[in-house]
């Protein structure tokens, strides 16, 4: 095909391309339905608390917390405020900054959080880490290091 040559790309490495988006896709979707059924809890919502949980005095700046979960920051703001109406988080104004904002994680929050993970750990485990070896999971994160521009560890 000459759209892949005039591109620069072989038929295989578009190939590749395409698998590993829809690995992602259909691993975040299993995760979704699952979060969905047992918990009533979408996978961006759990990425948010847990996100939080992890956070020092269970809270980020909403500039961060967008970063991390990879939402905009209006899509993270509307997100936050259901959020905020089902008082799984709240909101505080920055001290330093008049504008700025944390999204602060509830106990309410933390306990639908603690509720939730095992089902989504089951689904990392069953839908990724237990179709791989150990020697491909650290192959796989030597070659995923390379991508994440983001520096995370």
């Amino acid at each position: 095909m000459t759209l892949l040559r005039d591109e620069g790309l072989t038929a295989e490495e578009l190939a590749i391309w395409r698998m590993l988006q829809r690995a992602q896709v259909r691993i975040t979707r299993h995760l979704e339905a699952e979060l969905l059924v047992a918990h009533d809890l979408p996978l961006a919502p759990y990425e948010v608390l847990m996100q939080l949980a992890e956070a020092p005095e269970r809270r980020l700046r909403m500039n961060d917390l967008a970063d991390r979960v990879l939402l905009s920051r209006s899509g993270l703001t509307r997100l936050i405020d259901r959020l905020q109406r089902d008082g799984l988080v709240s909101r505080e104004a920055c001290a330093d900054d008049a504008r700025g904002l944390f999204a602060v994680l509830t106990d309410h929050g933390a306990a639908r959080l603690a509720e939730a993970t095992p089902t989504y750990l089951r689904g990392v485990r069953t839908q990724f880490l237990d179709l791989l070896g150990a020697g491909e999971l650290s192959r796989i994160r030597s070659m995923v290091a390379k991508l994440d521009i983001s520096g995370a560890p």
